[in-house]
């Protein structure tokens, strides 16, 4: 079985649309992206790229929208009903706003999140695309520490994982935590970013 590695890395985020450059998030030095390999937690090519390099590795490498998110599925955007987003018979509008973004779960209890696009009285219209579907993401920056990572850490991931420890993350990826450990979001051992969002 290959070693799972406890991996620290800084980096920009940078997403390209066609011609379109956008900056996504900055992991720092001070705030890295923290994960453990061969957990599912990041994105698979976002881990085939960073786990073979080394502690002090300089980086920067793009993905390819369907090693990413995916493309976008204009078949993912869809009417609900208002009534769902009711509590004590009305909406409430400092959460349920166009351009919100709000947690949804679906029959089978999986949890997502989707983007309010339009507000109407008897329908919302929710896009349930990743907000970087369709979006090549370019990371730059460097692995802070790479080593076999321990017991408690794999443990810490695995807890994590099952929705015992924080559920911070990058707010344009949704949410989601991909790093492990007890600390808290924003701390070392605590919440990573986009690295991690899938």
């Amino acid at each position: 079985m290959e070693t799972s590695k406890y991996i620290r890395v800084s980096y920009e985020l940078t997403g390209i649309d066609g011609e379109k450059q956008e900056a996504i998030e900055t992991a720092t030095r001070e705030n890295p992206f923290i994960f453990v390999s061969g957990l599912g937690v990041s994105l698979d090519a976002f881990e085939a790229q960073i786990t073979p390099l080394q502690t002090g590795d300089k980086f920067d490498f793009t993905l390819k929208a369907e090693e990413a998110y995916g493309e976008r599925d204009e078949d993912a955007v869809t009417e609900v009903p208002a009534s769902i987003f009711e509590v004590d018979g009305k909406v409430d509008t400092r959460y349920i706003y166009e351009g919100a973004v709000v947690p949804l779960m679906n029959a089978d209890g999986q949890r997502f999140n989707g983007l309010i696009v339009k507000m109407g009285k008897e329908h919302v219209t929710v896009d349930l695309n990743h907000p970087l579907a369709g979006m090549d993401l370019n990371f730059k920056g460097e692995v802070l520490e790479s080593r076999e990572a321990t017991k408690e850490e794999i443990s810490g991931m695995i807890k994590m994982l099952a929705g015992e420890g924080c559920g911070g993350g990058c707010g344009s990826c949704g949410g989601g935590c991909g790093s492990c450990g007890d600390g808290e979001c924003g701390e070392e051992g605590g919440c990573g970013g986009c690295g991690g969002c899938k």
